[in-house]
């Protein structure tokens, strides 16, 4: 894995470089050649000015466009073959929910399915809330999982136009959207796999939102909006979605106090906001409470945390210690939790400076492009900007949480996708009033940094690069070819995976259907020759294959009984 993380960290700098000479010569020329252009340039903010000015028409013309550009572009970037533990465990969730179930019965032979993010007892079923499952579970029913996440990155984009045009006028608040479809609805592992932030980052975008909507006018559909992105985020970024509601829900109670002036009577307030809103803030926790009492038998328990209790001994903030190792039953989970998560952090400065600087990285990468860099002189006034103190307040109270807590995969801030669109927004409207000499360089390096986003984006496209982390969603495209060579073949089959003692843990194979007998194939642990022994009386009717990813991922043989005796099996 160290091989290959490095290897992928080579070629993302190598393209962090070219980004950054590009970026040079195109702020040379917007700033020695600021009119360069400028008609051309008129003309198309013209024609987009008009197009935000009609608000409901652009959400639906955005929220299209992102799904035919993407859509199009599948020459390029195919549909995403998942490959992250995190990914599979998503999928199962949503085909749980397109089967019409919220969880599964626990399997008599969970022993040789076991696998990565899966509560076993007392269902079967993921351990992530289940927003992102409801949006797969969608997009199956649809045709492919993928289609939700296609919708939801859409919606997202919208959503952000939408928030946007609370803070700031209709042909920025497009201008804002329209660099979020750019840089996340692409090539972004957030279009690109099935673990995104998109649909946490629709819920930042409600809230965020309505909020300036209800000071301002006091209507209950906004106050229903804001409580359906409070919603999201409960079932997405729950972590997250509490610190990013801190802010506004002070803002919200110093206006239902009397502390704004607003047009909206006390009593009106109190109608028309705070009882919609705790109407649909009861009925989340009402579904919340439910969901979990079927996932976990009990209403306070989040299937996360029943997953932790059961197989993670690594702790997930910064400054705890690990809890004593725990005996598992195979030796894949023997390597993840006791070796590699335990070896990824040890308590130290040296370590949460590198995993602190491990989230800049990465989600300098996810949220920003080199060419951001030319719009740093309008950053500064952003932070003296009253219009975006509340957005502002949000980011510097969420985000140092984000950085207190082990792990850094970027849309774990994901909740933060509006604020930061936000911010790039109000600098790039800062930007365009500075001149140089009477010149308008600001105006030409603010369409410079648009234009350098393209040019990331396309090339991206261009080069088939999903991500430019790249790992986040490099599925393997070997077991899917397995599985269509059996899915072809006559009858119900039984696919057992023996790994090597070098086995790579992050690529697992052992990932199962919500319905595990009535799948055409299921995948199990080479336990030993015990279980086994159960296993093959279990599915006695069933083609019986064995596979040696590590050895040859693409070989498939019929498994006989010489092989319960094999080196690999005795080893394990």
């Amino acid at each position: 894995m160290n091989a290959f993380a490095n290897s992928n960290t080579f070629k993302t700098l190598i393209s962090i470089e070219h980004s950054l000479i590009i970026a040079v010569v195109l702020g040379l020329v917007a700033f020695f050649f600021p009119r360069l252009g400028a008609r051309s340039f008129r003309f198309l903010e013209h024609k987009l000015s008009a197009l935000a000015s009609h608000r409901v028409r652009a959400i639906f013309i955005l929220f299209f466009a992102v799904i035919a550009l993407r859509v199009l572009l599948l020459p390029l970037l195919r549909v995403p073959v998942p490959g992250i533990h995190d990914e599979f465990s998503y999928l199962l969730m949503g085909d749980t929910f397109a089967h019409g179930r919220l969880a599964n019965p626990p399997h008599p032979m969970w022993v040789s399915f076991e696998t990565f993010h899966v509560n076993w007892f007392p269902t079967y079923s993921s351990m992530y809330p289940p927003a992102q499952g409801f949006v797969l579970a969608i997009g199956q029913l649809l045709g492919n999982p993928w289609i939700g996440v296609l919708l939801s990155t859409a919606a997202m984009c919208a959503a952000i136009f939408w928030m946007l045009l609370g803070w700031m006028p209709s042909r920025w608040a497009l201008a804002g959207a329209a660099m979020a479809a750019l840089k996340l609805g692409i090539a972004s592992y957030w279009m690109n796999s099935y673990w995104g932030g998109s649909v946490a980052a629709i819920g930042g975008a409600l809230v965020l939102g309505a909020l300036p909507r209800i000071v301002k006018r006091g209507k209950a559909r906004d106050a229903i909006l804001l409580g359906l992105g409070i919603a999201i985020l409960a079932n997405s970024r729950p972590y997250e979605g509490i610190l990013f509601c801190i802010p506004g829900a002070i803002w919200l109670l110093w206006w239902l106090g009397g502390k704004t002036k607003s047009w909206v009577s006390p009593g009106e307030r109190v109608r028309r906001v705070l009882l919609p809103l705790c109407a649909t803030l009861l009925l989340t926790a009402v579904f919340m409470g439910y969901y979990n009492w079927r996932l976990t038998g009990n209403p306070l328990l989040l299937p996360h945390r029943l997953n932790a209790r059961t197989y993670n001994s690594v702790p997930l903030f910064l400054w705890q210690h690990p809890a004593p190792q725990i005996e598992y039953r195979n030796q894949q989970f023997e390597d993840f939790y006791n070796l590699w998560q335990r070896q990824n952090y040890y308590v130290t400065a040296r370590d949460i400076a590198r995993v602190s600087g491990e989230k800049i990285f990465r989600g300098g990468l996810t949220y920003l492009w080199v060419g951001i860099l030319l719009a740093l002189p309008g950053a500064i006034f952003v932070l003296r900007d009253r219009r975006m103190r509340v957005p502002l307040i949000t980011l510097l109270v969420c985000g140092p949480g984000v950085f207190i807590i082990i792990w850094s995969n970027p849309h774990y801030a994901a909740p933060l996708t509006c604020v930061i669109f936000a911010m790039l927004v109000q600098s790039l409207r800062h930007l365009r009033t500075m001149q140089f000499s009477g010149h308008p360089v600001g105006l030409a390096l603010s369409r410079a940094v648009i234009i350098l986003l393209a040019i990331d984006t396309a090339t991206n496209a261009a080069r088939h690069v999903c991500d430019p982390l790249l790992w986040p969603c490099q599925g393997d495209i070997s077991r899917v070819a397995i599985t269509k060579r059996l899915e072809n073949t006559p009858g119900k089959h039984l696919v057992v995976v023996r790994y090597a003692k070098d086995h790579n843990i992050h690529d697992e194979w052992v990932y199962n259907a919500a319905d595990i007998d009535a799948a055409k194939i299921v995948w199990a642990r080479d336990i030993d020759a015990v279980q086994n022994a159960k296993l093959f009386a279990y599915f006695k009717d069933r083609h019986i294959w064995v596979i040696d990813p590590d050895v040859d991922n693409t070989t498939l043989l019929p498994y006989s009984v010489r092989d319960q005796n094999s080196p690999a099996s005795a080893a394990e």
